[in-house]
């Protein structure tokens, strides 16, 4: 195959892989999650929240400041969103029976790998371009000055570009080597991305003068290009950031960018590229001899390593079971779900115990650390229960039941919060003695959590949706300690009535959305 058919066949299987990808129910439900969370991040400084303020001053809402604050909220989204979305596309084709036709044409081997590279790229691309449109319109809305498109364009791409070809090829290797198909290669990923989010905290401190070749996050770029013209030293805070309304407000340059930040991210746009070189040296041309075809078929679950070790404990989920094999209606339906999720992930069933242990063992001044990692947990292990029936192929059959798919949407979200309760609920009524306003912010974000997990599982049909956008929105709340609505849970204890009840609204407003999508596919 000459260089021009090979040109050819890249192209032409990038766009059907993008395209394939853009029509998904998921990409919408995804797009206006971005469009959400890309208009929140920009607080509204009348309500005295701003997107970057320096020594608790705030910095005007220019281009460059719009730019420079949504592409670090933005590199941190799409780095965990993206991976996660991007997952999957191989283990489809052998799931379908495609991946033994791949394999044997001219085109399954390099350029079928490079084609999905491409397609993965272009599609978070799209979605990146999305999310800076919301931006341009926010700052239509509640910009300080002139709209100036360059600058945004040059921003992005020094921050964002080094971040998507990372994202893209580690997702394309965990894709084509078969030790990587499975958990293995979510929790390696995951685990990485967490190391350079502590990258972070070592570069705050605002001694940085030039970015580091292997943040593939771009943040000390973006700490580097305000340190070369701010003393950060200090206080700096980026997303929804408190600011001192009385002290002046700080106006950033218009290029922010030196000739030594663009020559590093160039070089970090390289390294980026070394897991895409791998999946091309490692690609397993779904031959039986290299895949395993439970890999392909495994639930999607950082925590799902633990379940063949602790399989033995599946046991004690019997008397649930049995219990909602007595409980009548609703109530016995929605115990079978809690029972049937336990069983299957028995690694749950030992954090359940040990959370009820710490929970009355541990001082109340440590009940917050405990409840935000039961949270974390549970946000992991629910992502996939709205998405049972479908991934078992029983969809259509649970719909036909009585009640349709929005009854079994109510159940399954019921199922959810019940979960939430058990992990959390004796540590909730501890702290209800001494701190009555985080139990309640508990119960609110919950009630919330639970509603968008049931609402994006069904709408998109995939547990990733809801699993990436709750993990990068867990590490953005614990980051920002004086925000209350970014208290969800009542872990910094900032959470206010307002807040609580902004939540409660939204969960109620998730929930509705999601029985109205039910309802609509149980019509004829």
């Amino acid at each position: 195959m000459n260089w021009h058919m090979r040109w050819h066949t890249i192209r032409t299987l990038a766009l059907l892989d993008v395209r394939a990808r853009l029509r998904r129910t998921s990409t919408l439900v995804t797009l206006l999650a971005v469009v959400a969370l890309s208009w929140l991040m920009i607080g509204n400084p009348a309500d005295g929240v701003t997107l970057l303020s320096i020594q608790e001053a705030r910095v005007r809402y220019t281009s460059a400041t719009l730019a420079l604050g949504s592409a670090s909220m933005a590199t941190l989204l799409f780095a965990i969103a993206g991976f996660y979305l991007l997952r999957g596309r191989m283990a489809e084709d052998q799931r379908s029976g495609l991946g033994g036709v791949i394999g044997a044409s001219a085109a399954g081997g390099r350029p079928f790998v490079l084609a999905r590279w491409c397609g993965g790229m272009l599609y978070l691309l799209a979605l990146i371009g999305v999310f800076m449109l919301t931006v341009l319109a926010c700052h239509l809305v509640r910009g300080e000055g002139p709209i100036q498109p360059l600058v945004y364009l040059g921003t992005y791409l020094v921050v964002l570009l080094p971040m998507a070809l990372f994202t893209a090829s580690c997702a394309t290797l965990c894709d084509s080597w078969t030790p990587l198909m499975g958990k293995g290669g979510d929790l390696l990923y995951f685990l990485g991305w967490l190391g350079q989010l502590s990258m972070m905290a070592a570069i705050k401190n605002g001694a940085l003068t030039s970015a580091i070749p292997v943040d593939f996050l771009g943040m000390s770029a973006i700490i580097a290009a305000l340190g070369a013209h701010f003393d950060i030293r200090g206080s700096m805070q980026l997303g929804m950031a408190g600011f001192d309304a009385a002290l002046a407000p700080l106006t950033l340059p218009v290029w922010m960018w030196s000739a030594q930040t663009i020559a590093i991210r160039a070089f970090t746009a390289l390294l980026a590229c070394l897991p895409l070189w791998l999946a091309l040296v490692l690609f397993h041309r779904f031959s039986p001899d290299r895949m395993k075809p439970a890999s392909t078929r495994a639930r999607r679950s950082p925590l799902a390593l633990l379940n063949n070790w602790l399989r033995p404990l599946a046991r004690l989920a019997q008397p649930l079971f049995a219990l909602a094999a007595r409980l009548p209606g609703i109530a016995g339906q929605v115990m079978a779900d809690v029972a049937l999720t336990l069983g299957m992930a028995p690694s749950s069933i030992a954090v359940l115990l040990a959370a009820q242990v710490l929970a009355l063992a541990l001082d109340a001044r440590q009940l917050p650390s405990l409840i935000l990692a039961c949270v974390a947990f549970w946000g992991v292990l629910v992502s996939d229960l709205p998405t049972h029936d479908a991934d078992a192929g029983c969809g259509a059959m649970a719909a036909a039941l009585p009640g349709g798919a929005a009854r079994r949407y109510w159940r399954q979200l019921a199922a959810v919060f019940v979960l939430g309760l058990m992990f959390t609920g004796v540590a909730a009524l501890r702290l209800a003695g001494t701190a009555p306003l985080r139990a309640l912010a508990l119960l609110s974000g919950l009630f919330a959590l639970a509603a968008f997990a049931t609402m994006l599982g069904r709408t998109s049909g995939s547990a990733r949706t809801f699993l990436a956008l709750f993990l990068f929105g867990l590490s953005i709340a614990v980051q920002l300690d004086t925000v209350a609505m970014a208290d969800v849970v009542g872990f910094h204890g900032s959470a206010t009535p307002l807040s609580m009840l902004a939540w409660a609204g939204l969960g109620m407003t998730a929930a509705w959305g999601g029985h109205l999508w039910n309802r609509r596919h149980d019509l004829p």
